[in-house]
């Protein structure tokens, strides 16, 4: 079993693609190729770790796209997921459709988890730096406490940036990237 971490597929969403640079045609061929690159890297028995904002688009369409996707699915709720606690009411009743989709688990801001020798934290949001040119959602950000950070959120602006690695499909190629991928850029490989 091999656990992996991924975040910001944003299914559906046809204005990612021009905005974020993504090499793909429409919603649709975007679609494929993620579900694609996904189910090329990961088995059946492995976890994936979704660090926020899986679907977009008509969510009628774009959710039960998870259930075509292999492994063990686990969503750290982001700003552009439905069940995100940070929408409040508009929340409620979201996170049974994510796990009726196909999702094992949803959680909520922030978890710790052990990457090799290091205790990690993982929140959709960075502690600093956006996919915009301010940043936005600093209420709902982790503190930063001198731990490594694995996010999503910021989409195409870096890889690794101090102790923060984001895990988002486009700084890894469209796919899941590995607990053994992520220790790497921790020791500086």
């Amino acid at each position: 079993m091999t656990t992996w971490f991924t975040a910001d597929l944003h299914l559906g969403h046809t204005n990612v693609i021009q905005y974020s640079g993504r090499p793909f045609d429409d919603a649709e061929a975007m679609n494929r190729a993620l579900i694609d690159g996904w189910n090329e890297t990961v088995a059946d028995d492995d976890v994936v770790w979704v660090l926020g904002d899986f679907a977009l688009g008509k969510i009628a369409d774009t959710l039960p796209l998870v259930s075509e996707l292999r492994g063990r699915k686990i969503l750290l709720a982001g700003n552009h997921d439905r069940c995100w606690f940070g929408h409040g009411r508009r929340s409620e009743g979201w996170t049974e459709k994510y796990l009726d989709a196909g999702f094992d688990e949803i959680h909520q801001g922030e978890l710790t988890m052990r990457i090799g020798d290091v205790e990690a934290l993982m929140c959709h949001f960075p502690y600093y730096g956006d996919s915009h040119d301010h940043d936005r959602y600093v209420e709902h950000r982790p503190a930063d406490r001198g731990q490594w950070l694995l996010h999503g959120h910021v989409h195409e602006r870096w890889t690794r940036r101090d102790r923060m690695i984001n895990v988002g499909v486009d700084a890894t190629g469209f796919r899941p990237i590995s607990a053994s991928e992520i220790e790497g850029l921790i020791a500086g490989e």
